[in-house]
């Protein structure tokens, strides 16, 4: 199976619903299966969710579902066949639902008379059109086609000059959220988050006493997230750059660093980060990746990104396969390169006991080039801490929380076992390296650093390391 540090995220679709291209998929180095709620019907994704749940029994994998949620994502209507927009000449735009035509635009917000203002910008199709509000007030909306072109139904809109009050979590989000609790994701994604508080909702609703096993990512797209950034990275489980709205939402040339900013700030804080959108879409279509691609899922990966994420090359795309292929061996030729290692120097004010034992391990391992950091774990706070320093040494994580297992898939570099034997400490870890030697993931001659907690049956904090050589 795969062994990268870092995972590779693929978005279930039409072209690998059957078992077997599933299968196919994960063998070749699929780490997490994303569930796009945008699209299918419940039926479609829970059939999606018992493969992965089957293939994991089958293969001995850990594969994680991610259920993503559509947020308030706003259209324009229905168009019959496709209409032009000519620019230069005005349009109107209004919110009761009706068939758009050149003459009038139906977009699905209800408060757009309310919040849209004079000389605001809204953007159609990834900003391909693009129009300027000249008038507005209780009932109408008149704007100025700056940029037109060919139009048709159900194109996405975006307003990133408008202070929008919508609501985060939509009704239909809460719905989706059920059904994705109910079939026990391992990652919820919410889609347009703008502030901590919208996080903290989704949080209570999941319940983490219940069920402590699932996360929750804050997909970044945005301005008014890369404002509150640093809250909502304190806030979240993990971070999603979604750069397909972000760089419609911001100037496409701003992404770029923000992408760096905020990989950058996720590691420095231990939270994984995902780089998603357009990675190699030209693989929808073409059997193989652009040059631009293949340095594009290079260079996240070179930044520190936790995982790389497919969308339409799995879900739609002709080539699922050889797309996994090709970024499974992208990843496989950066991870040859020391640049990618120990890209956490310090860990930072307040520091707890667990924390500076993880920095410790991470440390102690590069300087004795160390095979691996072994770690035990009941919640996954030490999986995610090594995980946050980089280390060349594999990472190699037990815990008996079965659940906790796909989603630490997400987690660059980590690779978990289902323990449940825990007896005292030093014969415990005895036992995980056997389980290793028996699994050819370390051998004799080989030097680990072990990671626990004493005395073990307290179920206590990480505060114990031990250099064991095999």
């Amino acid at each position: 199976m795969n062994n990268n540090k870092a995972k590779i995220i693929a978005t279930y679709g039409p072209a690998i619903q059957s078992k077997e291209a599933l299968k196919e998929v994960i063998i070749a180095g699929v780490d997490v299966v994303r569930f796009n709620f945008s699209h299918g019907d419940y039926k479609f994704h829970k059939k999606g969710f018992e493969i992965i749940k089957e293939l994991n029994k089958e293969l001995k994998t850990n594969t994680a579902i991610l259920a993503d949620m559509q947020g308030p994502k706003i259209r324009i209507g229905e168009i019959e066949g496709e209409i032009f927009l000519d620019e230069g000449k005005m349009i109107s735009i209004t919110d009761k639902e009706s068939l758009s035509t050149k003459e009038e635009l139906f977009v699905s917000y209800d408060k757009l008379y309310e919040e849209v203002k004079p000389n605001d910008r809204i953007l159609i199709n990834d900003g391909n059109i693009e129009l300027k509000v000249i008038y507005t007030n209780n009932n109408k909306i008149q704007a100025k086609i700056i940029y037109g072109g060919i139009l048709t139904s159900k194109k996405g809109v975006n307003l990133p000059d408008t202070d929008l009050q919508t609501p985060t979590l939509t009704e239909k989000d809460k719905i989706d959220l059920d059904f994705a609790i109910e079939n026990e994701a391992n990652w919820i994604a919410l889609s347009f988050v703008r502030k901590a508080s919208d996080i903290e909702k989704i949080i209570s609703i999941i319940g983490k006493e219940k069920h402590s096993f699932m996360k929750v990512i804050s997909k970044i797209e945005k301005p008014e997230a890369l404002r509150n950034i640093d809250s909502i990275i304190e806030t979240t489980d993990a971070i999603m750059i979604a750069r397909g709205d972000l760089g419609v939402e911001i100037p496409a040339e701003r992404v770029p660093l923000w992408q760096k900013k905020i990989i950058k700030k996720c590691i420095a804080n231990a939270k994984p980060v995902i780089v998603a959108t357009q990675m190699m879409e030209s693989m929808i279509n073409n059997p193989i990746a652009t040059r631009a691609e293949i340095n594009d899922v290079a260079n996240a990966v070179l930044d520190g990104a936790d995982a790389v994420m497919l969308s339409g090359e799995t879900s739609i795309g002709k080539h699922p396969l050889k797309v996994v292929e090709k970024m499974q061996q992208i990843l496989k030729n950066i991870e040859k390169s020391n640049i990618i290692y120990d890209k956490k120097y310090t860990i930072g004010k307040n520091v707890k006991v667990e924390d500076a034992i993880c920095y410790t391990a991470c440390k102690v391992s590069k300087e004795l080039k160390a095979k691996a950091i072994v770690g035990m774990t009941r919640s996954g706070y030490t999986a995610f801490r090594i995980s946050s320093h980089r280390p060349k040494a594999n990472i190699f994580i037990f815990t008996e929380n079965e659940k906790l297992l796909p989603t630490l898939s997400l987690f660059w570099g980590i690779q978990a076992f289902r323990y449940d034997e825990f007896i005292g400490t030093n014969e415990t870890i005895d036992d995980v390296i056997e389980i290793l030697k028996k699994n050819n993931l370390v051998s004799i001659g080989d030097r680990v650093v072990n990671t626990a907690s004493m005395p073990l049956k307290k179920y206590g904090k990480t505060n114990a390391l031990k250099v064991s050589i095999i």
